[in-house]
């Protein structure tokens, strides 16, 4: 049974999508731009922006009862390669070493909004 995910924990969907779903004991996430889920607003720069992306699918893994713990793949978009170095930092200090989840980070020619980085996740459930 799929099951849809929502929280006010991250920015609401901008279009006719979930933040997240989950089913047969994996969750989902839709991608998570780097938005203040309050205000709505981009947090800064790339690193600023990381940060608010992770925490935002943090935020989307917990409301379906998983955890970043629990992440078996990420997708990262960024608007430009050269942010890639900036991006990585922020993003190692939100998965323990030795139990990385796998990952694939692209460049895109535009994001919504204008973003400079959107992360997704796969995890299991708790």
């Amino acid at each position: 049974m799929k099951e849809i995910i929502a929280t006010n924990a991250a920015p609401a969907a901008i279009g006719p999508y979930a933040q997240g779903t989950a089913g047969a004991g994996i969750v989902i996430t839709s991608g998570q731009l780097g938005l203040d889920p309050e205000t709505g607003a981009f947090a800064g720069g790339i690193e600023e922006q990381t940060r608010r992306s992770l925490e935002n699918v943090k935020a989307v893994l917990e409301a379906a009862g998983s955890g970043m713990d629990m992440v078996l793949k990420t997708t990262v978009f960024l608007k430009d390669m050269g942010d890639f170095a900036a991006m990585n930092a922020v993003y190692a200090q939100y998965f323990t070493e030795g139990s990385y989840p796998a990952r694939s980070a692209v460049q895109v020619a535009r994001l919504p909004k204008d973003g400079l980085v959107e992360i997704e996740a796969i995890a299991l459930k708790k």
